[in-house]
């Protein structure tokens, strides 16, 4: 096994300096950052390539690059099936949410909780979305840094300093349109360090069939399992509901997805970037299975992780990088920069999110007489201030590693009832606020009640179905198998008897359920609430909701958009009438708005 090289510090300093200036380069191009709407979104002027591709970095933390292979060498490719996830998730973001957030023109999804229902329901988003998005980043920045660090040697607190320091940089000088721009960057070396661990573990196996016949006989190949059981924690209808409910809750009404597409000059151009993202994320679910396959196929005689050579799964990729590819200088350097590019795309995301969240929905409202040059100040200052708090709670992950991961997946549990709560707005126009407040909260206690339960008492192996490992081929000393040879029976032995009923029906529900509950939970409570409580006798202004025009639109869109640009641009200021796609053209309703919303990066989790 060998160990880090000069050249992979190298290489890993290039991807902080090419993003670095990247930031510089925006912060004092075009004249600067100099309103609050240029910094928070870019002036409302990119184009769909671009945040396409941002997109898909942000989606792909080194959790990903980390988490996903070691899943697959554990449970199979069923984890494939997200590939229809992922085209129902754009689907629904792409004609559900987006056409009303984009004809408002808001910069906080949280704002369209106020126009819609009232203030506090806006004040609870933002709150939630806030305390989540803190607690993800940390563990976001610090998992990845510790298993790197326990495989390579690669200093753990300098790299995690280094790229928090980068991150908080670019964020605070160059605004969105740099952390959409290093995004793209960042995709580029994510994709180029998947690249060269498939290339050289298809050169040592000598050939791709050797890998898939390896993953064939060894039962990872595991694609179609039709078991309609809900406890299962991956089946084909698990994955296909229960992923696509957990996904849209981040790319429907996230605030760090949504804040990027809105940004985009125009609808056809935010509809295309979800679309053209689409496919950056089969791609990148590609090259993670086919990672996973390839560690299966040359582990399978030898598991590092039951031979007590790595402490965790999520090492096994790190372990594998060292293991073939130590003959060439830089790459694995080339590894370590791909999974902190995906660290960096993440955070990078929620800090913009965060600071556009605090400046739009806790400054702006109660300090009406800001110019939106202080403003855009305000907006480097909270960039500034978040990426701080995100450090601070990487190092707070260190020593509480265990309660924040339990912290984190109790408030990823926040997606499903806010993906209610948006729902009701947008597809109901009878529901009032009363009703979409008892929905919020019945939708919340149902989820937290599974979420908490699951996390005390956890699933059993038959539920999760962890597939086989082997030692046969290791040559090492039996003591050290014994303890390790099969831990999960051990393990699930000992608790059975104090197991409550309730832990191996109710708790044990997959863990991609608990979205699909807390939403459908909210938006029936929500209907019945409002139709008991004279829903039916409000007027809901159409703009706030769904309309067939907005379905319809689409065609005439797609067709005048190549040939006659001019037109497009003259007809536009007349659909989208009175709102504006400034911020400014609201200022009267838009200071009170209540904000939700829920960010759990992605598969990052």
């Amino acid at each position: 096994m060998g160990s880090f090289t000069v050249w992979d510090y190298v290489v890993f300093a290039a991807m902080l300096l090419v993003s670095a200036v990247i930031g510089v380069y925006y912060a004092f191009t075009g004249g600067g950052q100099k309103t609050s709407k240029d910094f928070l979104m870019g002036g409302r002027s990119m184009t769909a390539l671009p945040v396409a591709l941002s997109l898909t970095a942000s989606f792909m933390s080194a959790v990903t690059v980390l988490g996903t292979p070691a899943e697959i060498y554990r449970y199979g490719a069923i984890f494939c099936i997200f590939a229809i996830t992922y085209g129902l998730v754009v689907l629904c973001s792409a004609e559900i949410f987006l056409p009303v957030f984009y004809k408002l023109g808001i910069t906080s999804t949280y704002e369209y909780l106020e126009l819609r229902f009232n203030k506090y329901l806006r004040l609870c988003g933002t709150i939630l979305f806030i305390i989540q998005t803190t607690l993800y980043t940390g563990i976001v920045i610090y998992a990845p840094a510790l298993a790197l660090n326990q495989v390579t040697g690669f200093d753990l607190w300098g790299a995690v300093a280094a790229t928090g320091v980068v991150c908080t940089f670019y964020c605070t000088l160059g605004g969105l349109k740099a952390v959409v721009w290093t995004d793209v960057f960042q995709v580029g070396i994510m994709v180029a360090g998947f690249s060269s661990v498939i290339i050289r573990a298809v050169v040592v196996q000598e050939g791709i069939g050797r890998i898939v016949n390896d993953s064939y006989y060894g039962g990872r190949l595991n694609f179609w399992d039709f078991d309609p059981n809900p406890l299962q924690r991956h089946t084909f209808w698990t994955i296909v509901i229960g992923g696509t409910f957990t996904w849209t809750a981040i790319y429907g009404v996230n605030q760090s997805q949504v804040q990027r597409y809105i940004a985009c000059k125009s609808r056809f151009h935010a509809k295309m970037s979800l679309y053209i993202n689409l496919v950056g994320l089969w791609a990148i679910l590609a090259c993670a299975v086919l990672c996973g396959l390839a560690l299966y196929s040359i582990y399978k005689d030898c598991d590092p992780w039951t031979a007590k050579q790595v402490s965790a799964l999520d090492q096994l990729m790190p372990y594998l990088v060292l293991d073939i590819l130590h003959d060439f200088p830089g790459v694995p350097g080339l590894f370590v920069a791909s999974a902190y590019s995906g660290t960096l795309s993440t955070v990078s995301s929620s800090i913009n999110a965060l600071a556009a969240v605090t400046v739009e929905d806790l400054i702006r409202p109660y300090f009406k007489s800001l110019s939106e040059k202080k403003l855009s100040w305000i907006s480097m200052g909270m960039s500034l201030f978040y990426g701080g708090v995100c450090i601070a709670m990487a190092a707070v992950a260190s020593l509480l590693g265990a309660l924040l991961q339990a912290a984190l997946s109790i408030f990823g549990m926040i997606g499903g009832p806010l993906l209610g709560l948006f729902a009701l707005g947008i597809l109901c126009s009878f529901a009032n606020a009363i009703g979409a407040f008892v929905g919020l909260v019945s939708g919340f206690v149902i989820s937290l009640w599974v979420g908490i339960g699951s996390q005390i008492y956890p699933p059993l192996p038959e539920r999760t179905k962890p597939l086989y490992l082997s030692t046969a081929g290791c040559n090492i000393s039996l003591e050290n198998l014994t303890s390790t040879v099969n831990p999960l029976t051990r393990i699930s032995n000992t608790p059975t008897t104090e197991r409550p009923a309730l832990a191996d029906n109710w708790y044990s529900l997959s863990y991609l359920y608990f979205s699909t509950l807390g939403t459908l939970i909210t938006v029936a409570v929500g209907i019945i609430t409002s139709l008991l409580t004279g829903g039916l006798k409000q007027n809901t202004d159409r703009k706030f909701l769904l309309t067939k025009e907005d379905f319809l639109s689409n065609f005439s869109w797609s067709k005048s958009e190549t040939p006659e640009k001019v037109e497009v641009l003259n007809w536009k200021p007349f659909t989208v009438a009175a709102e504006g796609t400034d911020n400014p053209a609201f200022s009267p309703i838009e200071m009170d708005i209540a904000s939700n919303k829920n960010k759990v990066n992605g598969p990052h989790i």
